[in-house]
């Protein structure tokens, strides 16, 4: 494992999981949320995104979590191996509310400065959906990348305990 990418559902851990394995691994850690959003919860705009992106991939070494669908297909090609935390959602709610309430207003460690911590309605819905409308394509695309990437799915936080051994 050289190039790897943690994916999930909004809460499902992944920032916490990628910190746990580049301290196992030593692998260079990019947080993609602390590239992608400037401060003030400013979006990078996209073209400027995709270039980031892609000169970051083009790293020798790297482990990188982060959704951001519209540069997911250049991950999974630069990646060697691909973990997606598919959890359940209530545990994701749990979680993504728990750290609203311990980041309350200040930025989480794995987030750019100026971006506290915030809760929208529009971001709940995405987790509570992400199951439904999210997850069939992305076991899709992995399944389609077995065989050529070593892919990872992890399902609870016993079996993200047990890898992470």
């Amino acid at each position: 494992m050289k190039k790897v990418l943690v994916i999930g559902s909004g809460g499902a851990g992944k920032s916490t999981f990628a910190a746990r394995l580049t301290a196992k691994t030593g692998l260079p850690l990019v947080h993609l949320d602390s590239v992608y959003w400037r401060p003030g919860w400013e979006e990078t705009p996209k073209d400027e995104w995709r270039r980031t992106v892609e000169r970051l991939v083009a790293g020798e070494a790297w482990l990188m979590d982060g959704n951001f669908g519209g540069t997911l297909e250049l991950r999974l090609a630069a990646c060697d191996t691909v973990v997606f935390l598919d959890l359940p959602r209530t545990l994701c709610l749990w979680r993504v509310l728990m750290r609203r309430l311990r980041y309350l207003g200040r930025a989480r460690p794995d987030m750019s400065p100026g971006c506290p911590e915030r809760l929208t309605w529009k971001f709940l819905h995405w987790i509570w959906t992400y199951p439904r409308l999210r997850r069939p394509e992305i076991l899709a695309r992995l399944d389609a990348l077995r065989g050529e990437k070593n892919v990872v799915v992890l399902r609870s936080q016993r079996e993200v305990e047990e890898f992470l051994k």
